[in-house]
Formats: C-alpha cells, structure tokens, sequence
C-alpha cells in the first residue's frame, strides 16, 4: 500500500492545544466493525460499552521531562531531547536530538539545567547522538523531574505549561522512561476506572516506553518499506496469565492505544498466548496483518500518513476509517494528544 493512502485533510483548528477541561469531558465516536454503524458519545459514558468479563490492558509507562536546555562550550544555546538510555555503558549515556544553530560534534562540552555537564559522544543516523551526562547522584530521573520539561508533541505549538505536568501524563503511570504519552489513557479517571471494576472489567497494565518514532514521518511510497524505531516494553506475568485466559474463555481483550496493541501482538503466539517478558519491539502493524489478541481498541485522532493510522485502518479497515476520520472533521472532534477519542468493536 502507498503512504498516500493514508491521507487526509484536517484544519489546523481542529489540532487540540490544550486539554479537555475535565478529562472525561472528551468526546468518543464509537466504530462497530460488523456494522460499519458509527455513533458518538462522551467518553463519560465509556462504561456502557465494556462487558463483565472484558480485559483491558493499559500502558504503566510514564512520561519523563526529557527536554533540556542549555550552552554548548562555544557558548551558543542548545536544546537536548533525551530519547532514550543506552543500555551496557557506564554512566547516564543517553540517545538524544539537540537542536543548536550548529549541530555539536563528538566531543563538545554542554551545560545543561542546574549546571550539569555533559559531552557529545557520537552522531548516530537520522540525526541522533549520544550523549553522557555527567551525574553522580543516585537517581538521574529524579534529577530530570527537577530540571527538565515535559516533551509536548510538535504539533501542540506552545510552551508546556503548569497543567501538562499532570494532564499529559495518564492517571496510572507508574515506570518512567516515555518520551510521548500513550494518550488513549489520556482520558480516563480514578472513578471511571473504579466504575469498570465494579462492573466486572479486568484491567492489567504492561510498560511500553512511547519513543520519538510515533511522530516521525514515513519517508518512502512504499509503507512495508517503513522500519520503526525500536521502544522497550515489559509484560508481567500476571497480564499474561489473564489476556490467555480471557482468550481461552472467549472474553474480549480491549486495548487501550496503539502502543498496547503493537506489544500485546509482538508477544503473541499463534495460538493467542501472551508471552511475559521484556525486550525490545519494532513492530509495525500496517492493513494485511492478522490479529492474534486484540478484539477492541480504544485510541486516539492520528496524523494523516502515520503508523498509527495504519495501524488503526489494520484492525477496522482503511475505508471504513477513513469515514469516520472525515465525520469527526465534519463535526469539528478535536485531534492528536490533546484531543478527542474512538473505541473500535
């Protein structure tokens, strides 16, 4: 399939700067896939449509205030994005972008929020280097949520404000290393998660670390040319044990976003088995795959031509899609992080 066969037009008013006042005050078109029939609601009411018995899977991660800011030692300003740690070298060593009116090469010195010092390691492709940093306290994190900023996605055009502290991150993170919210989790509340309970909904956690990919462009026509950015996720035992056994039983398993539903599929087995563990995911799920796991889907409005998009068109079909993407622009929904929702069935 052509990347153009995922495109389609959105006025940028419809971009969601800011977030619902209340986070259940969202919006939330439902898709039913046998019908094709499409219907809205409030995302308030998101209840309704689970059943007791259902599984619903969440992402734990949390978003890490990944961006940074300081002088290189030539003195001229830079602006460092951690991305993610390097995993097997001594120190806080990290792949970053940096953003300076000139690129800084291996070896140039950085002073960053409360003057730690770091150095430029390498250049790596697609504009990435490794960066140490030179921290010698017990927890770097903490150090970050002290003098970093929380990464708001490019398209939200204005500085992160008091309010995304709290707003962008989802009501049950718990393992810090996202640099993007998983923002299908965007809108839910300790009530409304207390009320599925109550109704009898299952819900597990398992961790995907959101990477810079979900908002990198595909560049080639060609979307099974397209190869992703690898992210780490962590799958416990006890999700395992109960997505198999809902399986087994012939419950539904609800995922909650796209990036549940990308590691949920990597750890199946063909016979709809969740294998616990951790690792690293590439997958890229694009129109022609075949679910193992995954019966429902809530998820965000995504960017024209982007993986999630295809994803999304891979579960319910690129034109039944494609037409509630366009009633939801009719109806002025509000999209990307900040916006409104769909649960597909």
């Amino acid at each position: 399939m052509l990347l153009s066969d995922f495109d389609y037009t959105l006025p940028s008013d419809l971009i969601a700067q800011q977030p619902a006042e209340q986070r259940e005050d969202s919006r939330l078109m439902l898709l039913e896939r046998s019908t094709e029939c499409i219907r809205d609601t409030r995302f308030k009411n998101i209840e309704h449509y689970f059943n007791d018995g259902d599984v619903l899977v969440i992402n734990d991660t949390r978003v890490i205030p990944a961006r940074l800011h300081g002088t290189k030692d030539s003195g001229g300003n830079i602006e460092v994005f951690l991305v993610r740690r390097l995993q097997g070298m001594p120190g806080e060593c990290w792949v970053c972008l940096t953003r300076s009116s000139r690129a800084p090469r291996p070896g140039t010195g950085l002073t960053l929020a409360g003057d730690l010092s770091a150095e430029v390691l390498e250049e790596c492709e697609d504009g990435y280097r490794n960066i140490r940093f030179d921290y010698d306290g017990d927890d770097f994190l903490q150090w970050l949520e002290e003098n970093g900023s929380i990464p708001l996605p490019p398209y939200i055009e204005r500085a992160p404000q008091h309010q995304d502290l709290e707003r962008y991150q989802t009501p049950f993170p718990n393992v810090p290393g996202a640099v993007a919210a998983p923002t299908a989790g965007l809108h839910f509340t300790p009530e409304i998660l207390d009320a599925l309970r109550r109704k009898g909904v299952v819900i597990v956690p398992l961790t995907l670390h959101v990477g810079l990919g979900t908002f990198l462009p595909i560049r080639v026509d060609n979307i099974a040319e397209h190869r992703m950015h690898a992210e780490a996720y962590s799958i416990p035992e006890s999700t395992s044990a109960a997505v198999t056994a809902a399986k087994r039983e012939g419950r539904r398993v609800v995922a909650l976003g796209t990036t549940v539903t990308r590691t949920i599929e990597y750890a199946a087995t063909d016979a709809g088995e969740i294998l616990a563990g951790s690792g690293m995911t590439d997958m890229f799920i694009y129109p022609g795959y075949s679910f193992k796991v995954i019966d429902a889907l809530l998820t965000n409005f995504h960017l024209p031509k982007s993986t999630l998009l295809m994803l999304v068109s891979a579960f319910a079909g690129r034109d039944f899609v494609l037409r509630p993407y366009a009633e939801a622009v009719k109806q002025r929904y509000r999209f990307f992080s900040y916006g409104d929702c769909m649960l597909i069935m």
